[in-house]
């Protein structure tokens, strides 16, 4: 790591000539919040609740049936989905918001494992956030396919071992862009080339890359790009609680893909309620029933910022605020046990940084009292998270400062802060 901040001088000069800084007055953040928790649930813009009174009050309370029309609802989650698409490398037509994470995992799982039919084995990461985990089981339950679990880090090698590995066996390979405990950046272009060249499809989570770093889906294997993706949308993309996530199909497969889920919506002619069901053509294909609109709208709100963002520079300042993290870590925290799990290398690097403590637990309630907000992950990591478009330098260097002096004088070790909450 080179050009380091290392003091808060440099934080406040960094601050200074940042030119994401405009963006930090569009979110509403209380004053003294140090909020380092974006990986899981992003801030609130300004203009999100004025939008959601309209579509509750105006559009819903006053139109009613008619706004499906006069609003826009019902096309929402294509041109919505097309929103997404431009933040993660795909072109129009190729992206459609709505359901759940664990909705569209399952559509984007069955989709890919049904390019392959004659090949028995789903490849996936046995680190992976639980829900990518039990629904590769589920669909591998229902399809009759064994799950088998790598790591992403072995998965070029094992993929490139031919016969050796079974690798005529492995229908579908479906990984996260991220760890979510650790933050660890896998090398998404070699792992998606890697499966293409042995005919295995790729579904890729990106739920923590989607507005914290530049993908490119459609790039992915010298322009063939991934097969499938999904993702949510209340992280880095700020769209609030339960807000619907989003399924990539790329062009080439849409034609094809077999869908399990198949809802009125996503029917060829969704209106002349025929008794079975047609796929509609394209993406809209990846419709199911109707979508939760009222969070839809909120985050159609959260991505009019991105359209005035630069994710190349998002990406600059979120590598700068975690070097910042880690060379603080290494420089003031190794002494209290304090260990990063997150890689110091760019390109293995997400917009988080991982900690490894003791009693890491208790150390998020004592920050969270002192008003900086991260969050931990079992067993002992402390996880921070950094949306640049609202975070500052300097509210990272404080929140750090913050970190010492609880751990130096053992503030978290009070019994109050051992008390778990039903969500930690």
């Amino acid at each position: 790591m080179t050009d380091v901040i290392t003091s808060a001088a440099e934080a406040a000069a960094a601050d200074a000539a940042d030119p994401l800084a405009e963006h930090r007055a569009k979110f509403a953040l209380r004053a003294g919040l140090v909020y380092l928790d974006g990986n899981s649930l992003g801030a609130m813009p300004v203009d999100a609740p004025a939008l959601i009174d309209d579509a509750a009050r105006r559009q819903w309370g006053q139109d009613l049936i008619e706004s499906w029309n006069a609003n826009g609802w019902w096309d929402a989650p294509v041109r919505i989905g097309d929103r997404i698409g431009r933040l993660i490398g795909a072109k129009a037509g190729q992206v459609i918001c709505g359901d759940s994470t664990s909705i569209q995992l399952f559509q984007a799982l069955s989709g890919a494992l049904r390019l392959n039919p004659d090949r028995r084995v789903l490849l996936t990461d046995g680190g992976n956030f639980p829900t990518d985990q039990y629904i590769a089981d589920s669909v591998g339950r229902l399809l009759g396919v064994e799950v088998r679990r790598i790591s992403p880090a072995d998965a070029v090698t094992a993929l490139g071992s031919g016969s050796r590995s079974g690798i005529g066996e492995i229908a579908a390979v479906s990984f996260s862009a991220v760890d979510y405990r650790t933050g660890e950046l896998w090398d998404v272009e070699a792992i998606t080339a890697a499966a293409h060249a042995h005919g295995a499809a790729v579904v890729w989570d990106l739920a923590h890359a989607a507005g914290a770093l530049p993908v490119h889906l459609d790039d992915l294997d010298a322009g063939a790009g991934a097969d499938f993706a999904v993702g949510c949308s209340y992280k880095y993309l700020n769209g609030g609680p339960g807000a619907p996530a989003w399924l990539y199909i790329n062009a080439r497969h849409q034609a094809t893909a077999d869908l399990p889920l198949t809802g009125w919506q996503g029917h060829a002619e969704p209106f002349a309620l025929h008794q079975h069901y047609a796929p509609a053509e394209g993406i809209a294909r990846g419709r199911i029933g109707t979508p939760p609109l009222l969070s839809m709208l909120a985050l159609d709100a959260a991505l009019d910022i991105f359209d005035a963002a630069d994710l190349e520079q998002v990406r600059a300042k979120s590598l700068a605020l975690t070097d910042l993290v880690l060379r603080y870590a290494a420089d003031h925290l190794a002494d209290l046990g304090v260990v990063a799990a997150t890689p110091a290398e760019h390109h293995r690097r997400g917009s988080q940084v991982a900690l490894r403590l003791p009693r890491a637990y208790e150390a998020a309630q004592a920050l969270i009292e002192a008003g900086v907000v991260g969050d931990f992950r079992a067993p002992d990591i402390l996880r921070l998270g950094f949306a640049p478009l609202y975070l500052t330098h300097a509210q990272v260097w404080g929140a750090m400062e913050t970190l010492e002096t609880i751990l130096r004088t053992g503030a978290h070790l009070d019994p109050r802060f051992a008390i778990r909450a039903a969500v930690t």
